[in-house]
């Protein structure tokens, strides 16, 4: 009888342990003490808090540039998050956020931007998304006004 016991205790444990694991770790990260130079890709959410040059592909997924962060590189996610510095080129499918304190020196193609007070930005933004319903609008009063 204590056999079974002994066996049940350990697979009790074994089930337990990878599910807390998996809770504990939300995001990949890159610590304030990683100089990376290269393409970093990732096919999760990333925070990086330390120095990166070359790209960065986080295509599905959000970035989040920590404060201690100084980025040089072409950046591909969906959405950006920015504490720390970063120049080069952003290429976001939805939202960039340049929040208190964070220094952008880039050119932008998102759809939505917001800027923090306190925050510096310089560069080109190019917003996607509201083109085609802009080219659209304008068909069909071309369209209205060749009827009449």
């Amino acid at each position: 009888m204590p056999h079974p016991q002994s066996q049940a205790a350990p697979s009790t444990s074994n089930q337990s342990a990878p599910g807390q694991a998996e809770e504990r770790r939300v995001v990949a990260w890159v610590g304030k003490s990683v100089v990376f130079r290269g393409d970093l890709i990732s096919s999760e959410d990333m925070t990086i808090d330390g120095r990166i040059e070359g790209s960065i592909e986080v295509r599905s997924h959000h970035l989040t540039i920590g404060p201690n962060a100084s980025i040089e590189a072409d950046v591909a996610a969906r959405q950006v998050t920015v504490f720390g510095k970063v120049s080069g080129s952003l290429a976001v499918e939805e939202r960039v956020e340049i929040r208190h304190g964070a220094t952008v020196e880039a050119d932008l193609t998102c759809q939505t931007l917001a800027i923090q007070e306190g925050a510096y930005f310089c560069g080109k933004v190019s917003m996607t998304g509201r083109q085609a319903k802009t080219d659209k609008a304008t068909t069909e009063k071309a369209a209205t006004q060749a009827a009449h």
